[in-house]
């Protein structure tokens, strides 16, 4: 789609100018006439399926009798009448979209065929075609220090990348030891593994020639076997795609590639309208402006928690800029972390960023604080790491402090086990509940016996470094002082 929208619908400025954000502008620009021919098309279908649904209700209900069987019927017909309105309402805008817009109009008249001109692209980039090499050559190292800047940022770190070119020189072969093996038979001129109880076919080759994800997934699992010795591997991908990982670990295991492997499939962030998460102007909002605003949200939180402090500000400028951005970002990450990551959530910067909930910030604050009593006190970590200081719960709230302490690496077992980071995000929840009620029932700097306070300074410096270690392994930093 890049290289057609390149090749057609390229603006030179603005590509010198910011080269990334020009491909993104191509890229949604074809996908965009893609979708409205595609419509256009299936609009017809659509309306048949919604009068076909209409009459089939409309005869239902003209059944006097209505018995158990009959409104159980009805249901499902008003279900399916339901379902064609919003697919009738859905491909109207998609054509909506495009011809209230003359410009985009225009745009789409001169490329009827656009869909099979960019699949044509990715064909002769397949084969080799010199030109379309070129380019993706020319785009590619743009791209990645695009997302490199935004994995620096999150403070991602790969140990190993390889990109789909890399695979390349392999998907030939791939198809055709299928194909010796006869796992993959032509049908209707592309290469196919058919999956005993699916109708549709894995698609390892195009009519066209190209390859695509079925085949370069194949490369890879072949590749990690053989090369890196992998006895396990793990695909972290949306939900929706759960039918393709279906289809690609059956075929692996029918050519001989056995590692146990595992879609770990995630939900869908939404808004408050239940609906994909979108900006106000009606675009998925982008990463980039995403952790921008959080961290603009936190600087806001930051500053005015800071101002309100009884005796004045503490933070200097650089440290509340510092402060908002693990805040911010850090919230981002617990915000998609602590839910069921099989479950759909709603995303909402209130609860997101709140001190007193399931929050990242919470967990920061609740980690900021061990710190502050610590500093209050004149006590030094270190001192109390030795091993010269003695544990003693007195206090029920002690006990169960130093219990849920305990729990730590099963908690972290438990979610590396069963691939759900909510499991640790729950354990520290608790853990942070189980710190404020000790904190409330037990005086920690007021203690008058020495060995009590020190103890149970020792219990604060030890919930401190659970939750540090707890956000850490999250991907999620924490502050000294908030």
């Amino acid at each position: 789609m890049i290289i057609y929208g390149y090749k057609n619908f390229l603006d030179d400025q603005a590509y010198k100018e910011q080269p990334v954000a020009e491909l993104a502008r191509l890229y949604r620009l074809v996908n965009t006439l893609s979708d409205y021919h595609d419509a256009v098309a299936k609009l017809p279908q659509v309306e048949q399926r919604l009068q076909t649904a209409h009459a089939a209700l409309a005869e239902a209900e003209a059944i006097e009798s209505l018995d158990n069987a009959t409104k159980k019927r009805l249901k499902g017909l008003r279900s399916d009448v339901e379902s064609a309105q919003e697919t009738l309402k859905s491909t109207q805008a998609r054509i909506a979209m495009v011809e209230d817009d003359a410009a985009l109009k225009a745009l789409a008249d001169a490329h009827s065929n656009i869909a099979r001109g960019a699949r044509d692209e990715t064909a002769k980039l397949h084969s080799g075609d010199e030109g379309n090499r070129r380019l993706w050559e020319q785009f590619m190292p743009q791209c990645l220090n695009a997302l490199d800047a935004v994995y620096d940022r999150l403070g991602i770190h790969f140990d190993l990348t390889l990109g789909e070119s890399h695979y390349q020189p392999m998907l030939a072969d791939v198809v055709e030891q299928l194909g010796k093996k006869n796992l993959a038979t032509e049908s209707d001129g592309a290469m196919c593994v058919f999956i005993e109880g699916n109708d549709a076919p894995f698609i390892v080759q195009k009519a066209d020639g190209a390859f695509n994800y079925a085949t370069t997934d194949l490369a890879t699992i072949r590749h990690r076997v053989e090369e890196l010795a992998a006895d396990t591997m793990l695909y972290v991908v949306d939900s929706r795609q759960g039918e393709h990982f279906k289809l690609l670990f059956a075929t692996a295991e029918k050519w001989g590639y056995t590692p146990e492997m595992q879609h770990v499939k995630f939900g869908t962030v939404m808004g408050k309208d239940r609906k994909p998460y979108k900006t106000r102007s009606g675009d998925t909002v982008g990463l980039e402006s995403l952790l921008d605003e959080a961290v603009a949200k936190a600087y806001e939180i930051a500053a005015a928690n800071d101002d309100a402090k009884p005796d004045g500000p503490e933070l200097d400028e650089s440290t509340r800029r510092e402060i908002a951005e693990i805040m911010g970002l850090g919230g981002i990450k617990y915000a998609d972390l602590h839910i069921n990551r099989e479950s759909d959530y709603v995303f909402d910067w209130d609860t997101m960023l709140n001190m007193k909930g399931d929050t990242a910030t919470y967990m920061q604050y609740a980690y900021a604080r061990t710190r502050g009593i610590l500093r209050r006190g004149g006590v030094e970590p270190e001192s109390l790491r030795n091993g010269q200081v003695s544990l003693q719960l007195s206090h029920e709230a002690e006990r169960l402090l130093a219990l849920k302490l305990c729990q730590f690496p099963e908690a972290v077992a438990a979610a590396a086990e069963e691939l759900k980071p909510n499991l640790l995000t729950q354990y520290l929840f608790e853990t942070a509940g189980e710190f404020s009620t000790f904190y409330e029932h037990c005086p920690v700097l007021k203690e008058e016996d020495e060995s009590l306070r020190l103890s149970r300074c020792l219990l604060v410096d030890l919930t401190g470094r659970v939750i540090q270690q707890g956000l850490e392994l999250l991907g999620i930093q924490t502050c000294e002082q908030m």
